[in-house]
């Protein structure tokens, strides 16, 4: 589980800046709640140092948008170097047992716990029904009441996030209020997820965010079935596009290994970066576990009444 740290000795230590008084000071932030369960990330596909460093960013993210939350990272293929989500529920459930133990030894007056230890929420931008399935397996596995939550999308946010990733490659400007165009860019854009047929009518609905953004044809195809990539780009190119351009619908971990660049190899196209650590990713990881709990975070910068 992270807990807080502060700075190592010698390094400069960022001080509170003086409280604002008026109608228009800055509120302060909403905090977890005392006892509140754990959010945990459960992250899909093979693990590394890279993916454990994507999925610690979305979790600092997180806990930037919610002081005091309690926040831990399981692996769906977790092994001795990358902690299981089995083993981190287990962790959660033993921590909390202790801390009630503890109370009660100090002779505070305190209730047993109740509720989910955990609320764990799949690192996935689309439904992909056979990692949900394993993810749901894991959670029963781990032996602690624990609540899983629905994937990321589809939401305004991922549109965002894809159209931030298609400007940062060159394919499409990065500005849609701007009249300049790019000379790569590219008109026609093939939204690419996995996890089949309901994975692809889910990016469909944060496809037609996308078009709106880029006024521009955005279909959706399965990155995981043969064939689909291709027939997506030949009936874009029947449509008029010339210059087609893939963006992932994906965070990153769940895209196994040479999946993308077949899918290249058969539109023939460029390519965007997945979403990986797009800080919207992190805010929707949050917003899954508050909206489990109820809680209401406050937006930062929002003026006080």
């Amino acid at each position: 589980m992270s807990t807080p740290t502060g700075p190592a000795s010698g390094l400069p230590v960022r001080m509170p800046r003086p409280r604002q008084s008026g109608r228009h000071r800055r509120p302060e932030p909403v905090a977890a709640p005392d006892g509140a369960p754990a959010l945990v990330l459960a992250v899909p596909g093979t693990p590394s140092a890279a993916v454990r460093g994507l999925a610690e960013e979305l979790v600092s993210i997180a806990r930037s948008e919610l002081p005091g939350l309690e926040a831990g990272i399981g692996f769906l293929e977790g092994d001795d170097q990358y902690p299981s989500l089995q083993a981190v529920l287990a962790g959660a459930a033993a921590l909390r047992t202790e801390r009630y133990e503890l109370a009660k030894s100090l002779g505070r007056e305190v209730s047993e716990p109740e509720g989910p230890v955990a609320v764990v929420v799949p690192l996935l931008a689309g439904p992909d029904s056979a990692l949900i399935t394993r993810i749901g397996e894991a959670v029963e596995a781990g032996g602690a009441a624990a609540e899983l939550t629905d994937v990321l999308g589809p939401h305004p946010l991922l549109a965002e996030g894809l159209h931030v990733r298609l400007s940062e490659a060159g394919l499409a400007r990065a500005d849609r209020a701007r009249l300049f165009t790019v000379a790569t860019a590219a008109d026609g854009i093939i939204l690419g997820t996995v996890g089949g047929e309901e994975a692809v009518q889910a990016a469909g609905i944060t496809g037609m965010l996308l078009a709106a953004r880029l006024a521009l044809p955005v279909m959706a195809a399965a990155l995981d079935q043969e064939g689909s990539v291709a027939a997506i780009a030949e009936q874009l190119r029947a449509a008029g596009s010339t210059q087609l351009a893939l963006a992932p619908y994906l965070v990153g971990p769940e895209l196994p290994e040479g999946l993308l660049d077949a899918a290249l190899k058969e539109a023939d196209c460029a390519t965007a970066e997945p979403l990986g650590s797009y800080p919207a990713i992190g805010k929707l990881v949050l917003s899954k576990y508050t909206t489990a709990l109820g809680i209401t975070p406050q937006p930062q910068g929002t003026p006080a009444r």
